[in-house]
């Protein structure tokens, strides 16, 4: 079977080209987001993948759920995209959809993962230090991992920085024994 991202794309890029042209851009997203949630549910996941259930019966179930942050064009293509069997990749649609649109925005999200809480300052400190190294606005998503000693690991796309202790740690020992 193809990549779940292979098949995706050509959705999120529909649903951004429509949402832009209409400047329902964050709209669309936040309706894409409860879809993709829905859809996550194990139980719901469960209905849409089961083959007994026809695609406007597996369509309805999502529209039920989400039925007051639904407008028509998001119906018509929850509706499309029971038709073409494609409910399960809700949560991918959105994620693709979620990187068009940071792309459009000019902005991206970096997740940060620190051995321990990060400041205001610091965290200020690494926003302005990415976004004059990326040029784009900057948003963080901060997790504490303890497992890192110290120092923090950048991620951010195809980016990432490890400026850990445990990364300088594993470096070392890796040279050590070439």
């Amino acid at each position: 079977m193809a990549d779940k991202n292979t098949l995706a794309r050509p959705y999120a890029k529909a649903a951004f080209e429509y949402a832009l042209s209409e400047g329902k851009l964050a709209d669309w997203s936040a309706m894409l987001s409860l879809v993709a949630e829905a859809a996550s549910n194990k139980e719901v996941a469960a209905l849409l993948l089961n083959p007994s259930l026809n695609s406007d019966a597996k369509a309805e179930i999502l529209l039920e759920i989400c039925a007051a942050k639904i407008d028509d064009q998001g119906r018509n293509f929850i509706k499309l995209l029971s038709e073409k069997s494609r409910l399960p990749l809700i949560p991918v649609i959105a994620e693709i959809y979620e990187a068009f649109k940071a792309e459009q925005e000019k902005s991206v999200e970096a997740q940060v993962i620190s051995a321990f809480e990060l400041s205001a300052e610091q965290q200020q400190l690494l926003v302005d230090a990415l976004r004059k190294r990326l040029n784009r606005e900057v948003s963080l998503k901060v997790e504490i991992d303890k497992r890192l000693i110290g120092g923090v690991v950048i991620r951010t796309g195809d980016l990432v920085i490890d400026g850990s202790l445990r990364g300088k740690l594993a470096k070392l020992a890796e040279s050590l024994k070439s």
